[in-house]
């Protein structure tokens, strides 16, 4: 290997780190006044009710799962629960996971429903005590624009699972500072173009 190309080489990994995730939506409900039938920010309810319930800075309204602040009842108090979504500006090509918590009705109840996330959907399925577990659905865009997420409980008994800490992150672009290894290979590398140098220098 020449010494240009072994340079342009070390140049290439000086900025080839790892991706990193980057969040482009969050939400934990906290900031949301808690309410029957009431829609948090930003979201939509469709086709029924959803309520925020749990505790904030103002009190507590059907603290079902204490120490979670608020969080959502996916079948609000209208005997008809409601599609809860919100719209995500997306790129095209790039993969999107969404996470989230879904915890059981703590209420007697078990519950069954449905996540999508663009064209991509998963069912869930929890017992009235199960405790906020995480779940994850990955989708990626094949054009750019505006993809819903949603959740929607089945059933219409005002008795519904519970949901909190909604986030949507993407790979993001290469990190611009090296690995370790990166850093061992490149002193490498260093030191094969110094013993290339000063061969060359003898060699005039």
């Amino acid at each position: 290997m020449t010494r240009n190309r072994l340079i342009t080489l070390l140049a290439g990994m000086t900025f080839a780190g790892a991706t990193h995730a980057v969040t482009v939506f969050t939400e934990d409900f906290d900031a949301n006044a808690l309410g029957l039938n009431a829609v948090p920010v930003g979201w939509t309810a469709s086709g029924g009710t959803v309520d925020i319930i749990g505790a904030s800075a103002s009190g507590s309204l059907f603290d079902l799962l204490p120490g979670h602040g608020a969080y959502i009842d996916l079948d609000g108090s209208t005997f008809a629960s409601g599609l809860l979504s919100i719209g995500l500006s997306l790129v095209a090509g790039v993969e999107y996971t969404a996470t989230f918590d879904l915890a059981g009705s703590q209420r007697g109840t078990a519950e069954t429903g449905t996540v999508s996330f663009g064209s991509a959907g998963l069912s869930y399925a929890l017992g009235s005590a199960d405790p906020f577990a995480p779940f994850s659905l990955s989708f990626t865009p094949s054009t750019s624009g505006t993809f819903a997420l949603s959740f929607q409980n089945a059933g219409g008994d005002n008795l519904g699972a519970l949901l909190d800490n909604v986030t949507v992150s993407s790979e993001g672009a290469p990190s611009a500072v090296p690995e370790p290894q990166t850093y061992a290979l490149m002193l490498a590398g260093l030191a094969l173009v110094a013993g290339a140098a000063r061969r060359q220098g003898r060699t005039r």
